[in-house]
């Protein structure tokens, strides 16, 4: 109790104080000043306080001053600073629009709102990345990837060559919350994750969090990434590529002079059109394609309120020799979010979303057999962000949210033909159908950011969740051995599980000076939805799953220290976190797991304990001619699952004790840019077969322990070259030239172990390594409108 007061005690103190005080507000719009767009998260810097303010999802922004003179400094990246001199004695209504730089050398800079940030807020573990840095880093295929861009960040890896599956410090790729503009991404690869489902055209910027989780966020143990597509703009404008392999068109612009914007992208790949020309038979008779479409449309209601409508769509196809074999599957989002202003204080957004990732396989041959395989996972959700200011560097957020998850666990059908009686043919059908789960996940929560002092800034919200399971379905249930016990059966509508967590969060900044802080947090973050996969490295086939009362949901504990130290008048950034994250009910999967098709896949699942801790180092040079960043992690993960290893601790499956980054960008004229990265990371652990037993006259592979053998350690380097096009005043589109090549010394790294027995002595094994890429060129035209 004594906490607790001490805690409304401070609140109220600070709160009143701040009032106390005769405040006046400036608020008002950032606008580019060529195509009208909004300018979200452009800064505006009061010089004589050093504090400032960042424009919001509408680039509005709000500034709470005591009376006086002041200096304003407007920024965005990519664009010229704008100084503006004002005279506080009321509230005043202040909109300006900053023009793009000449130059625009800050399309590669990686900076962020003020010089500063980095150690001034009070924020550790998360990184934003705009889209125009996101385009310079050298890509596969020539193709810009986000998933791809923040796998170069420190403590993000990836999990296999050219892949979209990501782990964050030591977590597997399903313990990461994706969310394009709010809704959940269940599935975010394309072409079996060489390529993500985020057209960089239709994205305005990226945001991953991998340890600092804002408590408006849940459901995920170790990172969000929040992605949010372009509004449009003032003015009709346009943008695509046509590559190698894929081309994409994106346009935006006005349906209503400054009340409705909107924005269309689409993309699709032309592997199939290829095919045709293959010598083989197999290859002239294949499909292999993906498309998606993503469509935003912001519109202003009132003065005080705004309604944005936000849906994208897409699938990959695959289908070999003309439908033997093949699979299909795909993403659907929408979202409706209302955006309401009730003063200059207090801000809301209410929101609509729902989510549909589902796939398909197939398999046939002519009057023989027919065999299809289909899962689908659906939400919907509402949510509620409330936004209070207080007073100037104190706010406070609080809000709900709730998700209603629909998750069909697959259904098979198989029809065969027979011969009957007397030759003739008869059709045998038969058909497996899984359970249908229905959960509701619910949740409320608050923090408060507040400013103690200049050098002091704290933070601290709560999080109540609920998840529930509802009928109807049948569970079955299991002893401490893992042997079935008994069935239950629960109605349609009945609430049978329900699971009630509470999640704190805390984060301390202190400022020693401009140049330099230490930062401190803690979060506790619990997960209810987890995947079942029969890989690590993850396919479209692995299926979603809830907890429920044969299975407690994760929980995890994370411990983060770090300092921050900028030189140079900001223009070198360096930083070391430190992290130490313990998980709770660990859910992993017993050995040679049936997971595909089962009706008891509970039985499957195996519970223990989890830990990971690291250090990641990063220094970056934001702006410049030479520009980029290199950053290094030391980490490591475990898990200590049951009957798994002899109870005994073994390296999780996205273990990398080193992972080395290097993103440079150089600056050669106002007209072309090389880039570079280079990655080195430990291999994955994984488990091989430590020999062979002769049983009846078959050779049977013997495993030891679990993931206690490595593959090859994993580098390679990528170049890019961008030639811009020469500025003419009377033209009105423009254009670029990318080259790139994705492994530029052609390192062949393992992307699989293969045990054979040798042709001439069966007695003796060989390995042989399969790899994906060597070194892949592209070439993509890029223009704008």
């Amino acid at each position: 109790m004594k906490l607790k007061h001490y805690i409304v005690s401070l609140m109220l103190l600070a709160s009143g104080t701040l009032f106390a005080q005769d405040n006046f507000t400036i608020t008002g719009t950032i606008k580019d000043a060529v195509n009208g767009e909004r300018l979200v998260g452009a800064a505006v810097y009061v010089q004589e306080l050093k504090t400032g303010a960042v424009a919001d999802l509408n680039g509005n922004y709000t500034l709470n001053l005591k009376k006086g003179n002041y200096t304003l400094v407007f920024s965005f990246l990519g664009h010229e600073n704008l100084t503006q001199q004002v005279t506080v004695t009321a509230n005043l209504t202040l909109s300006v629009t900053l023009t793009p730089s000449a130059e625009q050398l800050s399309a590669v800079e990686i900076t962020d709102v003020r010089g500063n940030r980095n150690v001034a807020k009070n924020e550790m573990g998360a990184v934003t990345l705009n889209i125009q840095t996101i385009r310079t880093i050298p890509t596969l295929m020539g193709e810009v990837d986000v998933i791809k861009s923040i796998q170069l960040l420190p403590g993000i890896m990836s999990t296999g060559e050219g892949g979209s599956g990501f782990s964050v410090r030591g977590g597997a790729p399903d313990q990461n919350l994706i969310m394009m503009d709010g809704a959940t991404v269940y599935n975010a690869s394309h072409c079996l994750g060489f390529f993500s489902v985020f057209n960089n055209d239709a994205i305005k910027d990226v945001t991953v969090y991998k340890g600092d989780m804002p408590v408006q966020h849940g459901g995920r143990l170790a990172s969000v990434l929040d992605i949010q597509t372009d509004g449009g703009g003032d003015k009709i404008s346009g943008s695509g590529g046509i590559g190698l392999l894929s081309s994409r068109l994106t346009v935006k612009g006005y349906l209503w002079q400054n009340r409705t914007n909107f924005m269309i992208a689409g993309r699709r790949t032309y592997f199939d059109l290829f095919l045709p020309l293959a010598n083989s038979d197999m290859a002239k008779n294949s499909r292999l394609f993906f498309w998606d479409v993503n469509v935003k449309i912001t519109h202003k209601l009132t003065g005080k309120d705004q309604l944005e409508l936000s849906a994208y769509k897409g699938l990959d196809v695959v289908a070999i020799d003309g439908g033997l074999m093949g699979f299909d599957y795909g993403n659907q989002t929408a979202s409706a979010i209302w955006r309401h202003t009730y003063n200059s204080r207090f801000v809301s957004n209410v929101s609509l979303l729902s989510s549909v990732y589902d796939y398909g396989v197939a398999m046939s041959e002519d009057n023989l057999f027919d065999v299809r395989w289909d899962s689908k996972i659906v939400d919907y959700g509402l949510k509620a962000h409330f936004i209070y200011q207080i007073a100037p560097n104190n706010t406070l957020y609080f809000g709900g949210a709730s998700t209603f998850h629909k998750i069909n666990l697959g259904k098979a059908s198989q029809s065969m033909s027979v011969s009957g009686w007397l030759d003739s043919t008869e059709t045998v059908s038969s058909q497996v159908v899984l359970p249908t789960l229905r959960t509701l996940e619910n949740a409320l929560y608050i923090s408060h950011d507040l400013n103690v002092s200049p050098k002091l800034l704290v933070k601290y919200g709560l999080r109540l969740n609920g998840f529930f399971n509802i009928g109807a379905d049948t569970v079955n249930f299991y002893d401490e051995n893992y042997n079935f016990k008994e069935t239950k059966y629960y109605k349609r509508g009945e609430i049978y599980h329900t699971s009630w967590n509470l999640e704190p969060r805390v984060g301390l900044t202190y400022i020693f000076n401009d140049k330099q802080s230490v930062k401190a947090g803690y979060s506790r973050t619990v997960q209810y939805m987890q995947l079942a996969s029969s890989s690590s490295m993850g396919n479209p086939l692995d299926v979603w799953f809830p907890t429920g009362p044969t299975v407690k949901p994760q929980r995890a504990d994370m411990f983060s220290v770090g300092y921050f130290r900028n030189f140079k008048e900001n223009k070198w950034e360096t930083s070391v976190e430190l992290y130490y994250k313990k998980i709770y009910d660990c859910i992993d999967f017993k050995d040679q797991a049936e997971i595909l098709l089962n009706p008891n896949l509970f039985s499957e699942v195996r519970i223990g304990t989890g830990r990971a801790y690291g250090a990641e180092f990063m220094v970056k040079k934001p702006s410049g001619i030479l520009n980029g960043w290199i950053s290094y992690t030391l980490s490591r993960s475990e898990r200590q699952i049951a009957t798994v290893n002899d109870n005994q601790y073994f390296l999780a499956p996205y273990d990398r004790t080193h992972n080395l980054t290097i993103v440079l960008n150089w600056q050669l004229s106002e007209r072309s840019i090389i880039s570079m990265n280079w990655v080195y990371y430990t291999g994955n652990a994984t488990t091989f077969p430590s020999g062979r037993s002769y049983v009846d006259g078959v050779y049977i592979p013997v495993y030891t322990d679990r993931n206690s053998y490595r593959m090859p350690d994993y580098h390679r380097m990528d170049v890019s070259y961008t030639l811009k096009s020469k500025v003419k005043p009377s033209r009105k589109w423009d254009y670029d030239w990318n080259f790139g090549v994705y492994n530029i010394y052609n390192q062949h790294n393992a992307w699989m172990i293969m045990f054979e027995r040798d042709s001439q002595d069966p007695t003796v094994a060989t390995t042989q390594k399969l790899y994906l890429f060597g070194m892949v060129p592209s070439i993509t035209f890029n223009f704008r409108f």
